[in-house]
């Protein structure tokens, strides 16, 4: 398994999308990685936009970039409430200086936003957000997945398959 002993973060608040969430935390499982779930508050259940449950094993503020490989944004109208919080920005500038893998599908470019990492980066994301995306410097392109150095971005939910491999394929160092 090519991601054996490798540790990644999935960020959870109610509202993710379902498929955006679990499909590439399954995804990266399948390879042999590691994945903890982590929203606001830890052994919270947090309910997907169609209903799928998703407990956090820990809280934003106990986890350091340090300790993980890389890290997986999902969509859905968690990531307006997600880019909130100081301590998921911290963790996601952590990431981006370490050169580690981003992962952000669909409206999760707004966490990205908000962290202030996407000036002259080149991604995808659901049309809808395209203007954020440019406002904040990005280069957006319409494409089901887009790798810029450590930062891998898909549109929506039928760009899973692809957005799966790349991430996994980043986590690698392929």
């Amino acid at each position: 398994m090519r991601l054996a002993g490798k540790k990644v973060i999935a960020l959870v608040d109610d509202e993710f999308e379902d498929l955006e969430l679990w499909y590439p935390v399954y995804r990266v499982r399948e390879e042999g990685a590691e994945v903890h779930l982590a929203g606001l508050e830890k052994n919270k259940t947090y309910i997907g936009k169609y209903g799928v449950p998703a407990k956090a094993e820990y809280s934003w503020d106990e986890l350091n970039a340090a300790d993980y490989d890389g890290i997986l944004v999902p969509g859905g109208w968690a990531p307006d409430k997600i880019r909130r919080y100081s301590a998921v920005l911290k963790l996601v500038q952590d990431f981006n200086a370490a050169k580690k893998p981003i992962g952000q599908i669909c409206h999760a470019g707004w966490v990205l936003i908000s962290a202030k990492i996407l000036e002259g980066v080149t991604v995808t994301s659901t049309p809808g957000i395209r203007d954020d995306m440019e406002n904040a410097g990005a280069i957006w392109k319409d494409e089901a997945v887009v790798t810029d150095g450590h930062i891998i971005s898909a549109r929506r939910p039928p760009d899973l398959p692809p957005y799966g491999k790349a991430f996994c394929d980043a986590l690698a160092g392929e």
